[in-house]
Order: structure tokens, then sequence, then C-alpha cells
């Protein structure tokens, strides 16, 4: 569904990507682990567009998406929950979720979307007219995931869903991100968690200083002496 070939990416002078290459099946979830700064966001921002590569290809169902207006890879199906929630504080839950359909014209089917966000989130039901703002850290996660998901992509981008969470939030939203992935949606998740994102992984690539240095799947990184120690604490 996905492929990634020998991207270079930089912020002005500094190189953030080198060479990276890495392919996403349709049906899968594939994440990305890594220490911080190791250029997983940069990864995902220049996937879905906020980025360019200087040298590389990013395809999308055989298509070349590099280099082209984030709006235009949104229309094309693919979703970026960015780090940090980033969801419009003064505008309502509701209110933000129908910017996620901003680009769809299928009225039927986006207030079947609400309804089916709103099953996966019931807490964004109950806080529908509350400003977002004023929502806690777990609850604008769920929104900023629900936020993607109107937009039916085919592809979501998820960077860092759990940061920030407590334990038992971090567990309900991987255990949607599985439920999301059941539905037919294709996964891409950043998360600094190695823990719980092998624990529902089909693959993983190991990233460090802008290279990947490790892959494979999530049973054999699992095995891996050299991961344990690196990203479990040894455990």
């Amino acid at each position: 569904m996905l492929k990634v070939n020998g991207i270079n990416v930089y912020y002005g002078n500094i190189q953030a990507i080198k060479d990276v290459s890495l392919e996403i099946n349709q049906g899968e979830i594939v994440t990305l682990i890594g220490a911080n700064g190791a250029g997983k966001s940069t990864l995902l921002k220049t996937i879905s567009g906020l980025l360019k590569p200087k040298k590389g290809e990013v395809l999308f169902q055989d298509k070349s998406i590099a280099g082209k207006a984030a709006q235009t890879i949104v229309k094309q199906g693919i979703s970026h929950v960015p780090e940090g929630r980033r969801v419009f504080a003064n505008m309502t839950v509701e209110e933000n979720l129908e910017l996620g359909a901003y680009l769809r014209k299928d009225k039927a089917e986006i207030k079947r979307d609400f309804e089916k966000v709103f099953e996966l989130f019931p807490r964004l039901l109950e806080r529908k007219k509350q400003q977002s703002g004023t929502l806690s850290g777990g609850e604008q996660q769920m929104l900023a995931m629900g936020r993607a998901l109107m937009a039916r992509p085919k592809l979501l981008l998820l960077d860092e869903p759990s940061m920030g969470l407590a334990p038992l939030l971090v567990k309900t939203i991987f255990r949607i991100i599985e439920e999301i992935n059941k539905t037919g949606t294709t996964i891409l998740l950043v998360e600094q968690n190695a823990n719980m994102a092998l624990s529902i992984a089909d693959r993983v690539y190991v990233i460090e200083t802008g290279k990947v240095v490790l892959s494979g799947t999530a049973d054999e990184l699992n095995a891996s002496d050299q991961l344990k120690m690196a990203y479990l604490g040894g455990h």
C-alpha cells in the first residue's frame, strides 16, 4: 500500500532522515520505534506531505505522493494524527470532527461515520458540545483520532498516541487502534512505548539517528536481544 524508497529529509542543513526505505501492506499495523529525535515524526510528516524529501520517493497505492500538498494526500486516503494531538481548542468536539470530513461531500456517509466515531469513543458523544480545550489529555487523543477517521483514511498515521496518558488510558487507546485496524484501516504507528507497540504490530522498523537499523515481524523483534537491551529496558 505504501512504499518509501531511499528518502532523505533535511531541516535546513541538518539531515533528519538518511536513505530510509520501508513498506506497508494493506491491512497491517506497522510500528516505528526509536529514541526521541530519531526521525520518526519527520518520517510521518514526509509521508503526509508536511515535509518534502530532498531525495527518494514515496508511493501510495503505486502513485507518487512525495512533495504533494498535504490536502491532496488526505484526499488520496492518508490521515495523520500528529504528536501532541493538535485539536482546535476553542471549537467543540462535534466541530472538530466535522473538520475531519472537510473534503467530503457524501452527507449520509458522513453522518454514518459520526456514529462510528461515537461508537469507538463513547466519551466523545458525552462531550459532543463541549469545547475541545476543556477535555482531558486522553479525551483529546480520542478526538484527534476520531477527527482523522472522519476523512475515511485507507492509511492512518499515528504519532505517539500514548504520550502523557495514564497506563489505563494507554490500554484503551491501543485497544481502539486494534479495532480501527480490524475495520480495514491500515496503520503506521510511531510509539515510544515499545512494549505496547510490539503487542499489536504485525511488523516493526527501528529507527536510530535517521536510519532504519532493524526491521522484522513483531515476533522476531520481540525475540531480539539487541532490541530488548536498547528499547525494552532488557525485560
